[in-house]
C-alpha cells in the first residue's frame, strides 16, 4: 500500500460492515489507505468484504460480534488497543429498522432490542474506544441517521426515536470533546439508498431508482478527508 494515500497509517472501525452502506464505506476508507476493522454479527459477509479490500491492495481485519452484547464491545476494544495506539475513524452504521407500527402498537420487547442496537451499542462503542479516539491527532466519529430522526413520520416512531437519540448522543460527545481533544463528530443522513433495510421499509419501490451505497460511502470518505467542523451534518443526495 502506498504511503501517499490520504488515509495511510490511519485506523478505522466500521459497524454493520458486512453489506450495504457499511461495506461500501469500509471499502472506500481502505482504498484511501486506512486499515479498516470490519464488524457485523455474521462472519460470512465480513469475509467477502475483507476479500474485496485485499484484492484491491487494501488492508482490513474482520471482527464478528453482536453489538447487543456489551461485553463483546469491551473485548473488541481491549484487543484493538493491544495492537494500535489510536482510533482515527469510527463509523456508527449498524442499526435495525424494527417493525413499522403506530406508537400504541409498538412491541415492547422489539422496541427494547431496537434501542439496544441503535442507541445503547453506539454509546458503548464510544465509551470503549474513547481513549483511542483521544489518542488520535484527528479523530472522526460519524453516525448514520435518517430523516425520520428529525421529522416524525407516522408508523416510524420507534426507528425515528432511536435516530433522534443517536444524533443527540453523538452531538453531545462532540461538544464534550471539542476543547480537550482532536475528536470531531459528524451526522450523515444517507437519504434514499439501495439497501436491504430500504427494501424492507418500501417493498414496492424500484431499487433501480435509488442511488447505490457507494455514493454514500464516497460522501463519508470525502467528509473524513475534509476540514468539516465538529457537529457538521451532511445529507447525501442522489
Amino acid at each position: 500500500m502506498s504511503d501517499t494515500l490520504p488515509l495511510f497509517g490511519k485506523l478505522a472501525l466500521v459497524t454493520g460492515a458486512s453489506r450495504g452502506i457499511g461495506a461500501a464505506t469500509a471499502e472506500a476508507l481502505a482504498a484511501a489507505g486506512a486499515h479498516v476493522i470490519l464488524t457485523a454479527r455474521t462472519s460470512g459477509g465480513l469475509e467477502e468484504v475483507e476479500d474485496r479490500i485485499h484484492q484491491a491492495s487494501g488492508s482490513a481485519t474482520i471482527a464478528p460480534l453482536d453489538l447487543i452484547d456489551g461485553e463483546s464491545i469491551g473485548r473488541l476494544a481491549q484487543a484493538i488497543s493491544g495492537r494500535w495506539k489510536a482510533l482515527d475513524i469510527l463509523v456508527l452504521n449498524a442499526a435495525t429498522l424494527g417493525s413499522l407500527a403506530s406508537v400504541p402498537a409498538i412491541d415492547a420487547k422489539e422496541f427494547a432490542r431496537l434501542l439496544m442496537l441503535n442507541i445503547a451499542a453506539p454509546q458503548a462503542l464510544i465509551a470503549a474506544f474513547d481513549p483511542m479516539l483521544r489518542a488520535s491527532a484527528d479523530a472522526r466519529v460519524i453516525a448514520l441517521t435518517s430523516s425520520v430522526g428529525a421529522t416524525p413520520r407516522a408508523y416510524w416512531g420507534a426507528y425515528g426515536a432511536s435516530k433522534a437519540a443517536l444524533e443527540t448522543l453523538v452531538g453531545a460527545y462532540g461538544e464534550e470533546m471539542k476543547n480537550i481533544s482532536a475528536i470531531r463528530t459528524h451526522i450523515v443522513d444517507p437519504g434514499a439508498t439501495r439497501t436491504a433495510m430500504r427494501a424492507r421499509a418500501f417493498p414496492g419501490e424500484d431499487p433501480a431508482t435509488l442511488k447505490g451505497p457507494e455514493t454514500v460511502a464516497r460522501a463519508i470518505h470525502d467528509l473524513v478527508l475534509s476540514d468539516a467542523p465538529n457537529g457538521h451534518r451532511l445529507r447525501v443526495e442522489g
